[in-house]
This record gives C-alpha cells, sequence and structure tokens, in this order.
C-alpha cells in the first residue's frame, strides 16, 4: 500500500486516539482504549516495516507510547479506586445506614430469644424448625460423644465452596426482599433468628451450650454478623421506597438500590471467611482458648470496621472537609 493511501484510510482514526489520548478524563471505556491501543501497535508495526524513515512512522511511535501511557495510568486508577471502596467508600456509605443497622440487630435479637423460649416451652418446636434429620442425626452424634460432628460431615473444599455460595445467596435474598416495602427482609432476619435461638437451646438443654457456643461461633460470628449487615442492606432498600424525603420515589430507590448493593458486596470476603472457618477451622479439636481467641477477633473486626471505623471516618471527613 502506498503511503499516502495507508495515511488517508487511517488519519480519522488516528485524531480520534490522539484526542482521547490528550484528554485527563476517566471516563473512557476500558476496553475502547485497549482495542484503539491494538489497532495503533498493528498500525505502527506496519509502517516500521514499510516506511521506517517516514515522520508517519515517528508519529505513530510517539501515538503509542503516549496512549501505552494513558492504559498504565487508568489501570492504576482501577487500583486505586479498588483500595478507596474499601478504606473510605463503603464505611462511609454504611454509616448512613448505622440506624437500619440496629433496626436487623434488633429484629434478630427478638427473634432469637423468641426461637429459645419457644424451643424451651415446646419439646417439638425444635423438630418444626431444624427439622427431623437434622435433630436425629445430631441426637445420634451426642450419643456417639461427638455433638458438632455435622461439621466434619463432608469434604473440606465441598465444604466451603457450598456453604460461601449458600451465605451469599442468603444475604442477597436478604438484600432483594426489601423490595416489598422492608418487610420481606425483616422476615428473613426472624426466620434466622428463630432458628438460632431454637438451636443453641437444643444444646443448652442437653449441657453442650459453652461447647456449641465454642465451636460454632468460631465461624457464626462473621457469618451471623453478615447476615444481620444483609438485612440493613434491604432495609435500606425498602426504606428508600417507604420514605423518599424531598426526593422523588424513583430517584430516592436508585440511590437506596445503590447504597444497599454496595453493602451486600461488601460482605463477600466476610461470608468467604466464615465459609473457610466452617470448613477449614471449626472441625479442628481446638482448646478453649483458641476458640474463644477467633470469635473474639472476628466480632472486633466486625465492630471496627462496621460501626466505629465508619463514625471516626465521617467525624475526619466533617472536622477536615
Amino acid at each position: 500500500m502506498r503511503e499516502a493511501a495507508f495515511i488517508k484510510r487511517n488519519t480519522d482514526k488516528w485524531k480520534e486516539i490522539e484526542g482521547e489520548t490528550a484528554t485527563s478524563s476517566d471516563r473512557s471505556d476500558p476496553d475502547t482504549l485497549t482495542d484503539h491501543f491494538i489497532e495503533l501497535t498493528d498500525d505502527l508495526s506496519y509502517a516500521r516495516t514499510f516506511y521506517p524513515t517516514s515522520p508517519v512512522t515517528r508519529y505513530l511511535n510517539g501515538l503509542t507510547a503516549s496512549m501505552h501511557r494513558r492504559l498504565m495510568h487508568n489501570k492504576r486508577e482501577e487500583r486505586g479506586r479498588f483500595v478507596r471502596f474499601w478504606k473510605f467508600e463503603l464505611p462511609l456509605l454504611f454509616r448512613k445506614s448505622h440506624r437500619l443497622l440496629l433496626v436487623s440487630f434488633l429484629v434478630f435479637v427478638v427473634a432469637g430469644a423468641l426461637g429459645w423460649v419457644s424451643a424451651a416451652n415446646d419439646e417439638l418446636f425444635v423438630r418444626l424448625i431444624l427439622g427431623d434429620d437434622y435433630v436425629n442425626m445430631t441426637l445420634e452424634n451426642i450419643r456417639k460423644g461427638d455433638p458438632l460432628a455435622v461439621y466434619k460431615s463432608s469434604g473440606q473444599a465441598d465444604m466451603f465452596l457450598a456453604i460461601t455460595v449458600n451465605n451469599i445467596r442468603v444475604s442477597f435474598i436478604a438484600f432483594i426482599l426489601g423490595l416489598f416495602a422492608s418487610f420481606g427482609t425483616i422476615a428473613v432476619m426472624f426466620q434466622n433468628g428463630v432458628m438460632l435461638g431454637a438451636f443453641q437451646y437444643f444444646f443448652y438443654e442437653r449441657g453442650l451450650l459453652l461447647p456449641s457456643v465454642l465451636t460454632i461461633w468460631i465461624h457464626g460470628t462473621l457469618e451471623i454478623s453478615a447476615i444481620v449487615i444483609a438485612g440493613c442492606a434491604g432495609l435500606t432498600l425498602g426504606n428508600s421506597l417507604l420514605f423518599p424525603g424531598t426526593l422523588s420515589r424513583l430517584e430516592s430507590f436508585k440511590r437506596g438500590a445503590k447504597q444497599g448493593l454496595k453493602i451486600v458486596i461488601g460482605l463477600v470476603p466476610v461470608f468467604i471467611t466464615a465459609g473457610f472457618l466452617e470448613s477449614f477451622v471449626t472441625r479442628l479439636p481446638l482448646p478453649p482458648v483458641a476458640s474463644f481467641g477467633i470469635i473474639v477477633t472476628s466480632a472486633a473486626f466486625i465492630i471496627w470496621y462496621f460501626v466505629l471505623y465508619p463514625i471516626q471516618l465521617e467525624k475526619r471527613f466533617t472536622e477536615n472537609p
């Protein structure tokens, strides 16, 4: 191809890419930037082969270098945004939902107390809530001297995957059901609270409350806390529909949905950690001190990251805007 024809065919494309490279906007689509960079390198390779001393080759070489710097800058910005999300955006966002976190927590605690009291006053209640198969299996494990053998009943990797996926599914259900004016989310919190209360009474009745706590709450501290926080996300979504304030109901819903979704996404690492603990650590014969240490550390992290740190961060940004 003649050099003039090569230039004429590609001039418009090069000018467009040059404009993208010159702007400092971060709104450019990364996929488009990558596609243009690939096209530029192809053109530069062609020009180096057929017009090695031409000005167009020097032009393309400079343009390609500029595009490469732009791509590297974008990658650094993406990594920076990832860090900012966990360090600033999510905690500050969650601070706005602290009151709803309290509501979710209270619903769960009240439901847990009702589950405990109901199990204490009706011997069939535990079977109704947990199912005959689970109760019979646990009674058999107690008879064998290993009440919590259920955590050793399957392969670690399979158990980790199944538990993590299920917990993430439950959290998204709790969030999505907030669409039903928050009542769907409250129902999920209530159901899980009742189950936990009945479950713990079942072991208390048999004199196994402390061993069950030191085993179950190794993973349960993160898992239950995350479910309560997912309930907060669902209430955030529901309240955006119920109480739009000065915003239109649609705009309020959009903001509530975005805020709640980010909260749920922020819980994924918590559920992964809880799944790992349940699959690989809970089954180990740990001394009580080690179990207690894991439980306290998990609780301290939840309280710090989701309660104290957002308050501190908000105060810092308010005092130093």
